[in-house]
This record gives C-alpha cells, structure tokens and sequence, in this order.
C-alpha cells in the first residue's frame, strides 16, 4: 500500500515538475518577446525599415489600393451617415480604416503570392494611401451636410420650424445637384493649404495628433509583431462585427411601429422613458462610447439630466404662460424652441470660445516660430528640454528627405484654386439662385486664411473647428442677404461652401503628416485624398438618397433618423435672418445665460489644468442631447464602464483589443442600415410590435380588444 503511495506521489513530483519546466520556459518566452518588444520601440522607425525600398508615389497608387478603397469607403459611408441622422456624433473611425485596409489587402496578396501572381508586395505606404483615401471619401458624408446645412434647406425641416415668422424657404434634396455642389466645392480646401505642407509639417513641426496616431499604427502592422497583433485585432473586430450585424437585424423583426421594439424598452420605468431616459440596445453607440473619451461621456449624460430631468419639465409647468398651451410639441414657439435654440446657444458660445483660443495659439505659435526660428535649430513648439537622440535625427533625416523629394508646385496649387473657385463662382448661383456670384467671392477671398488658421490649429489641439467656420457664414451671408431675397438658404449654401474648404484643408494636412511620418510621397497624398474626395461627392450622395427615400419620417423630431443638427443649423440660419423676435418668452434670456456658462466652463477647464479639467464637463457635448434626450448618452457610459472595467481586469489587453472590439460594434449595426434600407424599399415591413405600456393602459387595450 505505502509502496503504492510512493508511485502515485513519483508521478505527481514528476507531472508537477513538467509542469513547472513548461510554465518557466513559457515564462522565458514572454520575457523575451516583451524584451524584443522594448528594443524594437526603442530602436529607430525609419532603422527598422532601412532594408526595405521605398516605392515611387506612383507605385504607391495601386489598382488593388482603390478598389479596397472604394469597398471601405461605401461601408464607411453608410456608418457616418447613419451617425450623421441619429445624433450627430461621429467618432474616429481612423483605427477601422486602417485595421480593414491591412487586413483586406494582405489576404489579397496572400492569395496572389500562393498562386504565383504577386507583382508588387504591401507596403506601408501603400496602406497610407488607403487610409488617406477612405478617411477623405467617408469624411464628405459629414462636410457635404447631408445631417446638418443641407438636410436643413428641405422642406421636412423648413416645415418644423415655418412659424418663425412664416418662414418658407426650402429646396429638397436631388442626387443630380447635391452631387454637382459637393464637385464645385469640396476641392478649393485641397488647393488651398498644398504650398505651406513644408512649412506646417517640417519646419513648425505640428504634432497633428489624429495624423501621428494613424502613422504609427500603420508602422506597427508592417513589423513582425505588429502585423501578428494586428491579425489578432481583425479577427476580434470580425467577431464583434459579425455580433452587432446579426443583433440589429434581430432587432429588426420586433420594430414593426412608433415605439416598437427593444429601442422602446424602459429601462428605468414608464416615467423615465417618456423624457428618454433608457438604454436602447444600441450596439453602436456602447461601441461609439468605448472609442470616445470618458469625460464626452459623461459631459453627454450630464447634460442630458440637466435638461431632460430639470429644465424641460420645469419649463413645462410654464405652459401658457410662457408659451400657448395648444401649440403642438413640434413647435418652435413652444417647448421645442427652447431645446433648438438654447442649445444653439451653447454650442455656439463652445465654438466662439475655442475658435478664439485657437486662433490665439495660431497667431501666438506664429510669433514664436517667425521671431525665434533664426534664433533655435529647434521650433518652439517642440520640447527643448528633452535631447534629441540619435535614432530621433535618424527618423527625422530620412523623413524631411523623402518628404521633400516629391514636390507638388506652388503654381499647381494656385492656379487649381483659381479654376475652381472661378468654376464654383459660375455654378452655385444656378444651384442656389439665392447665393449670389459676390458672396462666393467674398467666400472664396477669405477662405485660405480660415483654412490656414483651421490647419494649424488642428495640427496643435487635434480640433478641426470647420462647423464652427461654417455658422459663422450662415450668421454674415444670411444677414447679407436678408429675409426678402433668400438669406435662409444662402446662408445655409455659404455654410457648405466654407465647411468644405477648411475641413478638406486640415483632413489634408493630417495626411501628408502620416504620410511624412510612413515615408509616403506627399504627391501620392495629394492624390489619393483627391480621388477619394471625388468618390465621397458621388457615394455620399447616393447613401443619404437611400436614407431619404426608404425611411419617410426621415428628420422628423421622435423618428428613428431625426437628423438634429439639420434642425439646428436651419434655425440659425432663421435667426440670422430674422433676429430674436420670434424666440418664445424668456428663451433669449436662457440662451444668454448658457452662452456665457458655456465661455465661463470652457475658461475654467483652461485654467485649473489638465489633471483638473478632466472632471469638468465639455459644454458643446452637453448640448447635444438638449433636443434629443440623454438615450443615447447612457449607451455610450454603458460602453465607456465596460472598457473601464476592463482596463481594471487586464489593462494591456484592453488597449490592444478595445478599439477592435468598439470599431466592430460600430462597423455592424452601421452596415445593418444598407440591408434595412433596402427592405424599407422593397415595402417589405416588420412583422411584430414588441411595446411596453402601464397596467392601467393594457387593461383598457385588452377590454378593447375584447369587446
């Protein structure tokens, strides 16, 4: 029996013990990959890639390039858009792009390489070119307006908002002109910054945070160990893609009417849901809240329960005396003005203060680098107490050298902007007879400023502050032109044409900083943001049509899609033009108020640090669900607490993975919005209602339907 025992306890020491051998040599293992790991990070980039050529800018414009560009950016487009329609808020889809754009194009050359057909292996700059081209296409479904200024000339808004001084103007959306507008402006910002690429990039040294970010993610995939992390993150955002796509279309069955389905389920309680406090499923926007900071998160659910639970129900009890009681709730007079423009106000206060900061910090970082560029090798706005090492002169060698190899002429650029300008100057006034020839003039002789001034702002903060520029032509165009000749709809038209210009302007200029920094030609950058800007003014178009004619209630106030900011931006518009006289009682006394506590919150945020400031919510985020309710605001604190618990639980697989599985959750449902629209045309309706409602309601339902 004891001889027994001591077997038994043989084969235990000796399973134990190859158990420890394979434990410490899997040990061994981790170390020395997170060793190789460290050394790699801080070896040189550009030493890295020493061995491998660098391919001319028209090796880098590859057939296989555009067509990957071409798919990603119809699945982005349908994504933006749908963003676009719901509640405005569109996060960076830069790690999506740049994820599906390596993982479409290596298992493309994959194939090619087994069967023996691989001409041109995938580089680096290669996957720039994409990146550049998707992020330039997708981004026209935010600049071309199709979810603010130009949703907001038709006549679905112009209805919502017509009893502010009988106000009529509106032109619907065709496919014909909105693609023929977004040609003749979404150009003049690529022509308008090209000969300062030198200036903002090599010798001011601009961080461009968004650029630099995407640059080193695109180093990464092309390294042993970050091409095997990012397979790992294709496959989770596949899983998670797979997940969200299926769960909107389950969702789908059960939303057969008003308040249908799981996106009507109270969360909270009947009472809760009637001022939209619920959770409603969405897949997108947890991911959207994984993505975005915590503080936006929290600005948004701020800003939701001040308004929906204080303020609304508040300003409710004042019902016929502050405005009629029997005015319906879509009424500007009513209730619903005090949403609109109350919110306008803070978003405008927001976007004054920081267009003012931002401009200060151009003008101040201009002083520094023409006062003090002679004076120090290094630019102010980099760190001079941190020695530049010798692997940094390396990268930095090599970049300015291939950077500069392929020049793009000034006159290029000049004489482009002129032609342009000159044909959009002949065109817009058939498109918009209301805007007239001299207002695009004025436009067009301001607009590179405004460009520079957006450019290099971006380049410092990481803000593009284009819908900022764009109000500001609303208010000076629509108070030009006047009630009497039009001033709602040129001043709506002036806010596309300069959001156009400055937003192309700093999307270009992130990108010859990614370019600069994965040793892509800038020529090749020019082009391909080009190409996808000339996709995007032909897919963005057709994607918001699909919209258009397959949902019916499409930016009606309470719909599945009710496009905010095309309301909003219409409503500036009518304030511009016809000042504050048909505001109801007391609402310019409020939108006075939050104007200035939006300037004061913003001062305070500036003042008190950055450690600080991180608990103070963001003003404009708090607008936002103003005139929309908080929902969505708790899907994406949902999404924000399941990342901070997992950051908690596994830091490092959090940071690697999170952004795959947010983009995923993104990516799916959005893509669900191609299939759904295309049901809605086809007259093919849900089956079920799934609808919650009190005891007291049921009970009447049921005696109803018994009798």
């Amino acid at each position: 029996m004891d001889h027994k025992r001591d077997e038994e306890n043989g084969l235990d020491g000796n399973y134990n013990s190859e158990v420890e051998t394979e434990h410490m040599k899997k040990k061994e293992k981790e170390n020395q990959e997170e060793k190789e790991e460290e050394e790699e990070e801080e070896m040189s980039v550009e030493r890295i890639f020493e061995g491998k050529e660098v391919p001319s800018w028209r090796e880098q414009l590859t057939v296989r390039a555009s067509v990957v560009s071409f798919v990603l950016s119809v699945l982005f487009t349908f994504i933006v858009m749908k963003f676009n329609l719901t509640t405005g808020i569109i996060p960076s889809l830069n790690v999506s792009a740049g994820l599906l754009g390596f993982f479409f194009v290596s298992v493309w050359t994959k194939f090619l390489d087994k069967s023996g057909l691989l001409k041109q292996p995938f580089t680096r700059q290669e996957n720039t070119v994409i990146q550049t081209c998707v992020v330039a296409s997708s981004g026209i479904a935010f600049s071309g307006g199709f979810g603010s200024y130009l949703f907001g000339m038709s006549q679905v808004i112009a209805k919502q908002s017509e009893n502010a001084g009988g106000n009529k103007e509106y032109k619907n959306p065709t496919v014909a002109w909105m693609i023929g507008f977004l040609f003749v402006v979404s150009f003049l910002g690529l022509f308008s910054v090209v000969p300062l690429r030198k200036i903002m990039i090599v010798d001011f040294r601009l961080t461009y945070p968004s650029g630099t970010a995407t640059a080193h993610l695109i180093n990464s995939f092309h390294t042993p160990r970050g091409a095997k992390l990012a397979k790992k993150q294709v496959r989770v955002l596949g899983k998670y893609f797979s997940f969200s796509f299926l769960w909107g279309f389950f969702q789908w069955f059960f939303a057969a009417g008003d308040d249908c389905g799981f996106a009507g389920f109270p969360t909270f309680g009947l009472k809760a849901y009637k001022y939209k406090f619920f959770f409603d499923f969405s897949a997108t926007y947890v991911g959207v809240g994984m993505i975005c900071p915590y503080i936006v998160n929290i600005s948004l659910l701020v800003g939701g329960i001040l308004s929906w639970g204080l303020m609304w129900p508040l300003i409710e009890t004042r019902k016929g005396d502050w405005y009629p009681a029997d005015l319906p709730s879509s009424n500007i007079r009513g209730l619903q003005g005090y949403k609109i423009f109350i919110a306008i106000a803070t978003i405008l206060g927001d976007g004054l203060y920081n267009f003012f900061k931002v401009l200060g910090q151009t003008l101040l970082g201009l002083f520094y680098q023409l006062q003090y560029k002679n004076m120090s090798g290094v630019p102010p706005i980099e760190d001079r107490s941190s020695p530049r090492s010798s692997s940094t002169s390396y990268n930095d060698t090599r970049r300015t050298q291939i950077f500069l190899k392929d020049q793009i002429p000034t006159s290029f650029a000049i004489g482009g902007y002129i032609a342009i300008a000159a044909i959009s100057m002949a065109t817009l006034p058939h498109i918009f007879p209301q805007l007239k020839w001299y207002y695009i003039l004025v436009i067009y002789l301001v607009a590179p400023t405004m460009a520079f001034c957006n450019a290099y702002g971006c380049g410092l903060t990481d803000w593009s502050l284009a819908s900022t520029y764009g109000m500001l032509a609303i208010f000076i165009i629509g108070a030009w032109a006047g009630a009497a000749h039009g001033g709602v709809i040129a001043g709506l038209a002036a806010c596309g044409v300069m959001m156009n210009i400055v937003s192309t302007a700093s999307d270009l200029m992130q990108d010859f900083k990614t370019g600069y920094l994965t040793l892509a030609s800038p020529r090749s950058m020019f082009v391909s943001q080009f190409i996808g800007t000339a996709m995007g003014c032909v897919i963005s178009p057709c994607v918001f049509w699909l919209f258009y004619k397959a949902f019916a209630d499409l930016g009606q106030s309470g719909s599945e899609y009710p496009a905010p900011y095309a309301l909003v931006f219409h409503n500036m518009a009518v304030l511009g033009v016809e000042g504050i006289s048909n505001l109801p009682k007391n609402c310019f006394t409020l939108c006075c108020v939050f104007f200035g506590a939006a300037i004061l919150v913003n001062l305070v945020r500036d003042t008190v640090g950055r450690k600080r400031a991180q608990f103070i919510p963001i003003p404009m985020a708090m607008a936002i669900p103003f005139y929309l309710g908080p929902y969505f605001a708790i899907d994406m604190c949902v999404g924000s607490l399941i990342l901070f618990i997992w950051q908690r639980i596994n830091k490092a697989k959090a940071e690697a993975f999170g952004p795959a599985v947010a983009s995923g959750l993104i990516c799916g449902e959005g893509i669900w919005t191609l299939p759904s629209s295309i049901l809605a045309l086809a007259g093919i309706k849900q089956p079920i209602c799934m609808k919650f409602l009190s005891r007291a309601t049921n009970a009447r339902a049921d005696k109803f339907l018994g009798a």
